[in-house]
């Protein structure tokens, strides 16, 4: 007996917290959107493994110096190399045409900035400081990376709970944005047919890989390895000539770097640090950035489609929150709903990519002037 007890003392039931519990709920209840949901299995799924892990006890994966996930945090997050390769992917994915084609779609990008500084203010309000209402605010930008590279540099302990809000959040903008759509336009809006968008030259979408860098590193120096990676990625795409290093960026490179991020990021969902009243502050401060970024992207389109004579469907405006390609997926399920036949897909890139350049100038801005 006295055995089984020391093996009982020694064992993690002897140590596991009514919070630990809790997370570990939460971490199923995140497996289980992912895989019976569908709900961004490739975000929420190794999070909620990630989060299961860290809360059983005794296990030593976030300990100094050798825990497995205490490694992957210190050189793979805090050092921003894994925020920055996943950037050399996404660029290696994305197809510039559309900006380029209809360069006026930058301006909605801007506009869906509108969650961010509604965010950021209201985070002052809740009793936060500048730098962790600049933190908070960036979960607008519906950009994972982004988001932890602003609170790495501004307030590294939110990093949790802001890096959970914004890819937990990027996840649900199927389930956020429709509703606010629908309520901000009307039905003769949502069925404007756009027209068919020129074809882009392959000079231009290097030139404005090149251009943009050079300008954006001249501009937010700061932000500058995510954005050069970005236009990098890109570059690899457009020029034709390294298809092994396009594939690789985009494919096997960008896959490996999600699972350790996302893995390592739901560790750090650890009961003690994570169920606070500061940690429901934030998540529900990311919904307001969230909806706040929706509302400045389809307000604009309105007033495009007033300018333009009825050209422009203003739910393009809404893919300004930069959840790439996600939010114009979004924008074209909706338009859909009320003409099958309608595309804009394609119309929506332009803002959905616009917004990525623009939240990482804001965020490059943030941190130039709280840090």
């Amino acid at each position: 007996m006295a055995i089984l007890k020391q093996l009982l003392l020694q064992s993690g039931f002897a140590h596991i917290a009514w919070k630990d519990l809790v997370m570990l709920l939460l971490g199923l209840a995140l497996i289980y959107l992912a895989i019976f949901k569908k709900t961004e299995p490739l975000l929420l799924l190794p999070i909620g493994f990630g989060c299961i892990l860290a809360n059983l006890p005794l296990s030593g994966l976030t300990d100094a110096p050798n825990g497995l996930f205490y490694l992957l945090y210190r050189y793979g997050v805090e050092t921003e190399i894994l925020p920055i390769l996943i950037f050399l992917g996404m660029g290696a994915l994305t197809d510039f045409g559309p900006l380029i084609a209809n360069p006026w779609t930058i301006l909605m990008g801007a506009a869906a900035q509108l969650g961010i500084f509604i965010a950021f203010l209201f985070a002052l309000l809740l009793g936060f400081n500048l730098k962790e209402a600049a933190s908070i605010g960036i979960i607008g930008g519906a950009m994972g990376p982004i988001s932890i590279t602003t609170t790495l540099r501004l307030a590294p302990r939110l990093l949790a709970p802001v890096a959970i809000a914004a890819y937990g959040y990027m996840s649900l903008v199927p389930i956020i944005q429709p509703p606010l759509m629908r309520r901000l336009t009307t039905d003769k809006e949502r069925r404007v047919r756009m027209t068919q968008l020129r074809d882009v030259s392959r000079t231009e979408k290097i030139t404005f890989s090149i251009l943009i860098t050079i300008l954006s590193g001249l501009i937010v120096p700061s932000i500058l390895p995510l954005i050069g990676m970005f236009m990098l990625g890109n570059i690899f795409r457009e020029s034709g000539v390294v298809e092994r290093l396009t594939n690789t960026a985009a494919n096997e490179l960008m896959n490996i770097c999600i699972i350790f991020l996302t893995v390592t990021i739901g560790s750090t969902m650890k009961g003690e640090t994570f169920l606070t009243l500061q940690t429901l502050k934030i998540i529900g401060l990311g919904i307001v950035a969230f909806e706040g970024g929706t509302l400045g992207g389809i307000l604009l389109g309105k007033i495009f489609y007033k300018v333009s004579g009825g050209k422009v469907n203003p739910l393009i405006g809404s893919a300004g929150v930069a959840a790439i390609p996600m939010a114009a997926r979004v924008s074209q399920k909706v338009a859909q709903e009320y003409d099958p036949e309608n595309f804009i897909l394609m119309h929506a890139m332009g803002p959905n990519v616009a917004g990525a350049i623009a939240t990482a100038i804001v965020a490059g801005v943030m941190i130039s002037v709280v840090h």
